[in-house]
């Protein structure tokens, strides 16, 4: 399959998830969730440095002190270079198999996380955890993905990645709550192609980057919704994009092995790598948690 993507770190990652570039180090760090691993790429030697977790990571935001927050399975924690944590919020979901999955920082610091319900019954939520602690914005999700703000913070958009649905919300920055849910882009599954709204960025230009689990590709939305292009990932299932480089005009995709037929990894052999594709529209900074926000 022709690809504009190319592969550069091929780690066989169970779920490859949470891409976050560390403008001031420039490398590149995510998590393997099923694998239980946070990984460091530096794109100039191609080095990866992993650290071994004690549970799956779903998310994370790096703090201005070099540690950072941590959505995993048990609750939320703030982790250091060593893997050592703090417990700063339980998660409140009691139900088999939930964890923290995706999430992302908000323009003033604060941290918005969904959950996944592996049963499929609805039971997950999207959450955000600041100074106030942990609350819920958004529940009777099935699996919480796809979180990313427009440039001036005030649209949040947000995916339920098994009901193939991205909504988009009001977003208020003074108190970091949402309203007037609707939907952003449906997704309608065929016999063939299964590809779901998985994780997602934004770039400069207003423009919503989706990866599609399971559909081998990303697509490109206008700030209206209006799908303006779609670009084949050599990976069955690539998950999250995150823009990086000096420039922020390298769009960064992770991708997983988890989920796929031995058919489809004979297909997509790099499936679980790492992938980049220059791009003319650089992607916006992330910010710090901040602990006072």
């Amino acid at each position: 399959m022709d690809s504009p993507f190319h592969c550069v770190a091929d780690l066989g990652a169970l779920l490859g998830e949470s891409p976050v570039w560390e403008a001031e180090r420039q490398t590149l760090r995510f998590t393997d969730i099923n694998g239980k691993r946070l990984h460091r790429f530096d794109p100039q030697s191609g080095r990866i440095d992993t650290l071994d977790l004690s549970e799956e990571l779903g998310c994370f935001a790096p703090l201005a002190d070099g540690s950072i927050v941590a959505a995993q399975r048990s609750g939320i924690y703030r982790m250091a270079a060593d893997g050592r944590r703090e417990l700063l919020a339980t998660n409140p979901e009691t139900f088999p198999g939930s964890r923290f999955n995706d999430g992302s920082t908000d323009p003033r610091g604060r941290l918005l996380a969904g959950t996944i319900d592996p049963e499929r019954q609805g039971r997950a939520a999207l959450y955000r955890f600041d100074r106030r602690g942990l609350e819920k914005l958004a529940d009777g999700l099935m699996t919480s993905n796809g979180l990313a703000f427009s440039p001036d913070g005030r649209t949040l958009y947000h995916s339920d990645t098994l009901r193939y649905v991205i909504h988009a919300y009001d977003y208020d920055l003074d108190r970091g709550a949402i309203s007037n849910r609707r939907v952003f882009a449906q997704l309608t599954p065929t016999d063939t192609d299964h590809g779901r709204p998985d994780g997602a960025a934004v770039d400069a230009e207003g423009c919503y980057w989706s990866a599609l689990y399971q559909g081998a590709r990303v697509h490109r939305y206008a700030p209206s919704g209006e799908l303006l292009a779609s670009y084949p990932v050599p990976a069955q299932s690539p998950t999250m994009p995150c823009f990086g480089g000096p420039d922020l005009k390298t769009l960064y995709v992770t991708s997983a092995r988890d989920g796929s037929s031995d058919e489809q990894l004979a297909a997509y052999p790099l499936s679980g790598g790492l992938f980049a594709l220059r791009v003319d529209v650089p992607g916006l900074p992330k910010t710090f948690f901040d602990p006072e926000a």
